[in-house]
């Protein structure tokens, strides 16, 4: 039999995805032996140029309230999204997406690092040198990065990313796709409790068995 796969669709930009953060971490803790987990990179705003308006600013801060509320997970909101701030998500997952290829075995704690980092620690993640940064502390070597997070490959492997979350039929994040031999299992599209995911993965896996 291959071996079972968890597609876990997300963005590390995007607050519920921060929010469902625990949840992943219990899953792979609870499954990792029995399962293999892979991230996919959704692209929530890629490619964004123009800087986030003061509307957009208190809608996406209105989110990120509405995730604290029922997470519980930790954002700083004062000085949050500062004026001018533009919200393209394509470098961050193009970092998370070379860290991969040069650290496969950090990918999610990097892709963690760097949510944590804009939530938290308020950095701002489009920009290189503080990925750069993030990856020096899973001792992921400067230079490689910096070669690795400009090529073309890269840009390229991250848009297949991008293009794999479309072709999965992912209309939000977090999402996850429970894939056993040829038979698929939507487990979540957008946030949902660890005991809830966890009653939902039990079934599918009982049921494909």
């Amino acid at each position: 039999m291959s071996e079972s796969i968890v597609w876990y669709f997300a963005d590390p930009m995007c607050s519920w995805c921060w929010g469902f953060s625990p949840v992943v971490q219990r899953l792979k803790e609870n499954y990792g032996t029995a399962l293999k987990f892979a991230l996919v990179l959704g692209g929530l705003r890629p490619y964004t140029r123009e800087p986030i308006d003061e509307r957009l600013r208190e809608e996406i801060l209105h989110h990120w309230q509405e995730v604290h509320k029922m997470t519980g997970q930790e954002f700083s909101f004062d000085g949050a999204l500062p004026h001018g701030f533009v919200y393209d998500t394509e470098p961050a997952s193009r970092a998370v997406v070379a860290v991969g290829e040069l650290s496969p075995a950090v990918t999610f704690d990097y892709f963690k690092a760097v949510q944590q980092a804009f939530y938290v620690q308020q950095k701002d993640v489009t920009q290189e040198a503080v990925l750069l940064g993030l990856a020096k502390t899973f001792a992921v070597d400067e230079q490689r990065f910096a070669q690795v997070f400009q090529a073309d490959h890269i840009k390229q492997k991250t848009q297949a990313h991008f293009h794999k979350s479309r072709q999965f039929g992912v209309r939000g994040f977090p999402s996850m796709v429970l894939q056993t031999q040829q038979q698929y299992y939507l487990l979540n599209n957008g946030y949902r409790p660890y005991e809830q995911l966890q009653q939902e993965l039990d079934a599918c896996l009982a049921h494909s068995r």
